[in-house]
């Protein structure tokens, strides 16, 4: 297999699952996730033995930035507080020698202007300081979020293209957001391809729910209603770090490995 495979794990001690799933790769939280309050390494040796202790393991970080975040938003008091948060997430994970700080694409509400929204996430970018990259994801739900539909996320990347940081603006694909947004699952790699020209990181979750549904709920593996065919082929052919973020710990994402591998063998075998 070309690319990094691990799973969402612990933040105080990420190595350590990390280790007992064999991954390549780990995702995990500077703090609390549904705080506003500025991130931080929960390992606790700190930023530096983390990251020192990941290039040993030979593992692979990913960062995903606190739930709250919404860079669109026409709020002041959620706008302005989320490019702060958000540039202070790149900060700890640069530290970290993290590859990324995953983001949600983020909403407006159902009176906004949508390409208000869009152009938010234009005057953001332009505004942070990437030494690392941000990786917006697609999201599930929402009739005006900014990055569930593929048209949506087209408008997004319009909007931020002429950015001077846009090379260190990438995307992460989540299967169960795809499935539960409504989107065609086959050849949707190369589509998302097309409208932003890279795919950095992908989650790989089923999901509870029916195909557009609008509903964020994950499921393990072969246990939800995403087409399994369609789960691997964006996988294989996304061939970047792939996070699992199913239900469950350690012997719940093993299975959910074991899965996914088994059936990318067969589709190398074909």
């Amino acid at each position: 297999m070309s690319f990094p495979l691990g799973a969402h794990v612990d933040s105080v001690n990420p190595l350590a699952d990390a280790a007992a799933l064999g991954a390549d790769v780990v995702q995990i939280f500077l703090g609390d996730p549904q705080s506003w309050k500025k991130p931080a390494p929960l390992y606790p040796e700190g930023a530096e033995a983390l990251k020192q202790a990941a290039i040993d393991a030979g593992v692979k970080l990913v960062i995903h930035a606190p739930y709250a975040l919404n860079v669109a938003s026409l709020n002041n008091r959620v706008r302005i507080p989320s490019r702060k948060l958000l540039q202070q997430t790149v900060d700890e994970a640069a530290a970290v020698g993290a590859l990324g700080v995953v983001v949600h694409g983020g909403h407006v509400t159902a009176n906004d202007d949508p390409a208000v929204g869009y152009d938010n996430w234009r005057k953001c970018v332009d505004g942070l300081k990437l030494p690392v990259p941000i990786f917006i994801e697609n999201t599930a739900g929402g009739g005006n979020a900014m990055a569930r539909q593929e048209e949506s996320i087209a408008r997004l990347w319009d909007a931020i293209s002429g950015s001077e940081n846009i090379s260190q603006v990438g995307f992460c694909l989540d299967t169960c957001h795809a499935h539960a947004g409504g989107l065609e699952l086959d050849g949707l790699v190369g589509r998302i391809k097309a409208i932003t020209g890279r795919i950095d990181v992908v989650h790989c979750n089923d999901s509870r729910d029916a195909a557009g549904s609008g509903a964020d709920r994950h499921a393990n593996l072969g246990e939800g209603f995403v087409d399994p065919e369609l789960l691997v082929q964006i996988v294989r052919d996304a061939a970047a770090p792939t996070v699992l973020e199913t239900p469950g710990g350690t012997l719940e994402h093993l299975a959910d490995m074991k899965w996914l591998l088994e059936r990318l063998a067969d589709w190398t075998a074909r």
